[in-house]
């Protein structure tokens, strides 16, 4: 058997050139201890960033000192294992060296007994600055390659981008919406393990053919013996078990064990079934009894990309157990900076906020890290699927024969890790750098391959080719292989030529459409760039007044303001919201309302976006916006900011991503379409009522008819033409309301409006607030006398609503359930909120006195 300690006593770090040694944490990073310790200030308040710069350019030093415990003293083997060191670190035990690292995205081990005593053993590890490991890399090449992303100049290294040379997290060395902190520690768990006659290193239960009558698996393991062993290997799970006889030679053994499962619940994701999961135990039982054990926690479900040629191109769509899925979700970046802040319930925020957003998929962008185990289980329990990027983003990489192998062992190690998790739908190599590069088409990619001579171009793209036409699909064929691989997002196809790049327009393979943003095209873009599965789009906001003020003082609150600017990573990021504000709304009254609009600007862009993604259904099979969370607080494309509160996108998501969407296309200058979207695995059969409502809530036409729609899919269930729609009433007072009623309960509703809203006559409403009874102060009725647009529910307690930033009609009363943000067992409770807050759009673009804070009746 093996065993497992934590045997650390009191952690210390210091500079390598200076004498004092100081209080750490571990796991941790030399710019959390240095924070903790108070040597420098909070990273991301104010202009800080630029000001702790020269932390990345010193060696640092942490040590312990530790006891072998009893337990231990008698294995045969004992293990230093670190799962994560960041990044260039030299190991010491008791002085002896005995192993240097290199990559943060691998884990290392080193049998350490003969060298152990039975007390105050030391342990340090040296890290070495990885800006002075890397720039010499940089000199020996002769010449950079493109990292669009990494901020060099923040950095004070100029134009010396080098963070393609480190095994490292993409967005340590900055993003555009992300600072650079270039860090060091070590940032995952170190243990000893102790063995002795044998232990199970992997296993994997690999799913051969997986149906809703019989599971066939194998279980893959991997064993690991001092010297020959005999006797047999058990699987067990919910009361089933399989068994064999082996005979394992010393050293690593590889063993099969066949099985199947009749009648096997399957894993669905969120929406389509019930995440269900089997817990596997795998022991080896000798003839002294049990000799190692492990166990696997899976889902059982067959999944793969289908990209088949058809009429239109060839789609794109993730197949779940037969069943098409129509993909609904964001892409995730890391939740810090400093990846050792991030907890449990983190994560678990996260991810239940995409599950309560109606998301059923989350993008593991290329640019972060393979994330922690228990964002995965998470994912498996909650049931959203994972597009996996290996981390490579938007930057060209070396291809030397140390860097390959060194991409190559990470490959492997983190594949075999993630493999075993029922989410994991796709492995993809990289992010955008196909379509950045465009090596077929001379006048396409983003400028790079022009700046290079033809063998240097030559020679780049040939050292792209080995990582990731190569060494990545052949490591996912072989440890994953019942997982797909995609050479890179976006892309048409590997095909060897200019059909390879995707554009904005492209009929096959994912589309990042940036159009919007980043060319300033107006929202109706979306409604004509719609690609077979929407990998990227969107578009900024600034979080709420409540986390702009944890970095920014009063005296801060302006757009141009330095400390806005520092926290705003886009060159042109606050200007385009504004020119976006100007053509779409009206002038906000102060700065925490520009903060409020700009959220409402952002949530109505994406709203558009998803939309038409969704009445394109089965063209386009996926919509991923950019992006799920942030990494500091800060002016982002996220719809949850750092703080984990929720966006007006987070709620406008949740809406249109909603299993039943009821969407109102009016792109056509004539005529009003009303779209039915059923992402259920059963037809619907209901009644549709469209009315035509003025602002003060008279019904000005009516239509009720009924509808049916079948499962998993979507129908145009009426056209109107608009001048008779309107009939002579002023399109600037006028909504259309849609709902669509089965079995005497509403589904789906939406509204839409003729104009956009600077356009629209609103007057003043008056909003009464009544508590339901019984309730414990968790339950409202809202009321309005007109048309209260967007309206905005806060409180100082932190939670979510199950609805804001909504419409609220006149004479429809709305009941909104508040639920307050839990560390327990559960994400959100319901709490009572305290003063409950509430404003609309009016109260933020007209300059009167009235109190935003309407008392309950």
């Amino acid at each position: 058997m093996s065993e497992t300690a934590n045997v650390w006593k009191e952690w210390t770090f210091k500079a390598c050139d200076e004498n004092n040694w100081i209080p750490a944490k571990v796991p941790g990073c030399v710019h959390m201890d240095l924070y903790h310790n108070g040597i420098i200030p909070n990273p991301f308040y104010g202009k800080n960033e630029s000001e702790l710069q020269w932390i990345d350019k010193k060696d640092w030093e942490y040590q312990c000192f530790f006891d072998v415990p009893e337990e231990l003293k008698a294995s045969l083997h004992l293990e230093l294992v670190f799962d994560g060191l960041d990044t260039y670190a030299d190991v010491y035990v008791n002085d002896r060296h005995i192993l240097s690292a290199d990559n943060m995205f691998r884990s290392w081990r080193v049998d350490v007994k003969q060298w152990l005593t039975e007390c105050d053993n030391k342990l340090s590890v040296h890290f070495r600055s990885p800006i002075h490991e890397d720039l010499p890399k940089l000199e020996r090449l002769g010449y950079g390659l493109p990292a669009s992303n990494d901020q060099s100049d923040v950095g004070g290294l100029v134009d010396k981008k080098i963070s393609v040379f480190a095994r490292k997290a993409p967005y340590h060395y900055g993003w555009d919406w992300g600072p650079r902190f270039v860090t060091s520690g070590i940032w995952r768990e170190v243990r000893l393990e102790g063995w002795t006659e044998c232990r199970i290193t992997d296993v994997y239960i690999r799913q051969d053919e997986v149906t809703p009558v019989l599971a066939k698996l194998t279980a893959v393991l991997e064993i690991e013996v001092t010297e020959a062993w005999e006797g047999s290997l058990h699987v067990l799970t919910e009361g089933l078990s399989w068994t064999r006889k082996v005979n394992l030679v010393s050293g690593i053994n590889h063993v099969e064990l066949n099985m199947s499962i009749d009648q096997p619940r399957l894993w669905w994701c969120r929406g389509l079934g019930e995440p269900d999961l089997y817990s596997f135990k795998v022991e080896l039982i000798g003839t002294r009894g049990s000799a190692a054990q492990k166990s696997i926690r899976t889902g059982l479900r067959t999944i793969k990309l289908v990209t088949n040629q058809d009429d239109e191109g060839t789609s794109f769509y993730i197949e779940l157990n037969g069943v098409a899925v129509f993909a609904k979700g964001a892409n995730h970046i890391p939740n810090d900076s400093f990846l050792t802040e991030v907890t449990y319930e983190t994560y678990r925020h996260e991810i239940a906020t995409a599950a309560a957003s109606n998301m059923n998929m989350l993008r593991v962008w290329g640019g972060g890290i393979y994330e922690q185990d228990m964002f995965y289980e998470l994912c498996d329990e909650y049931g959203l699927l994972v597009w996996q990027d290996f981390m490579f983003a938007c930057s060209m990489y070396p291809g030397d024969e140390v860097f390959l192998l060194n991409v190559k062992l990470e490959a492997e190690e983190n594949i075999k890790r993630l493999r075993n998790y029922a989410c994991i739908a796709l492995w993809c190599g990289n992010n955008e750098m196909d379509t950045a590069w465009s090596h077929y088409d001379e006048q396409a990619g983003w400028g790079w391959k022009k700046l290079y001579s033809s063998e240097q171009r030559e020679r780049i793209w040939h050292d792209y080719e080995q990582i990731f036409h190569m060494i990545l699909p052949e490591a996912v064929n072989r440890w994953a292989p019942d997982i797909s691989y995609w050479p890179s997002s976006p892309m048409c196809g590997l095909k060897g030529n200019e059909d390879q790049h995707a554009h904005q327009n492209s009929s096959s393979g994912d589309i990042h459409y940036w159009g919007v943003w980043h060319s300033v095209e107006p929202f109706e873009k979306y409604n004509e760039h719609v690609g077979r599965f929407m990998s990227e789009y969107g578009f900024q906001s600034f979080p709420e007044y409540e986390s702009v003020k944890t970095y920014a003082e009063e005296t801060d609150m302006a757009l141009e303001s330095e400390v806005m600017l520092a926290h705003q990573k886009h060159k042109r990021g606050n200007q385009l919201i504004k020119e976006y504000m100007d053509i779409y709304m009206r002038e906000p009254k102060d700065f925490p309302s520009f903060l409020y609009m700009s959220q409402v600007l952002q949530a109505e862009a994406m709203k558009t976006a998803i939309e038409a993604h969704r009445r394109r259904k089965p063209y386009c099979m996926g919509s991923l916006y950019w992006q799920m969370n942030d990494c500091w607080p800060v002016a982002s494309w996220a719809g949850m900011d750092y703080y984990g509160r929720w966006k007006a996108l987070q709620y406008y998501a949740r809406r249109s991503f909603s299993d039943v969407l009821l969407s109102v296309d009016d792109t056509d200058e004539s005529r009003l379409d009303v779209y039915i979207i059923s992402d259920f695995r059963f037809p619907i059969h209901g009644t549709l009522r469209i009315e035509l409502l003025n602002f003060s809530g008279d019904v000005i036409w009516c239509c009720v008819g009924p509808v049916e729609v079948d499962a998993l899919s979507g129908v145009k269930a009426l056209s109107v033409n608009k001048e008779e729609l309107l009939a002579g009433n002023d399109e600037t007072s006028v909504l259309l309301v849609v709902q669509l009623e089965t079995d005497g309960t509403v589904i789906g509703s939406c509204e839409h409006y003729l104009v956009p809203f600077k356009e629209m006559k609103l007057a003043d409403p008056t909003i009464q607030i009544t508590e339901v009874e019984g309730s414990g102060g968790t339950r409202f009725v809202l009321e309005t006398d007109t048309l209260a647009k967007q309206v905005r529910l806060s409180t100082s307690i932190e939670g979510i609503f199950d609805d804001n930033y909504f419409d609220l009609l006149p004479n429809r009363p709305k009941t909104v359930t508040f639920m307050a943000r839990s560390a327990g067992r559960t994400p959100f409770d319901f709490s009572a909120p305290a003063q409950l807050e509430i404003c609309s759009m009016i109260d933020c673009v007209t300059r009167h006195t009235k109190d935003l804070k309407n008392s309950m009746a």
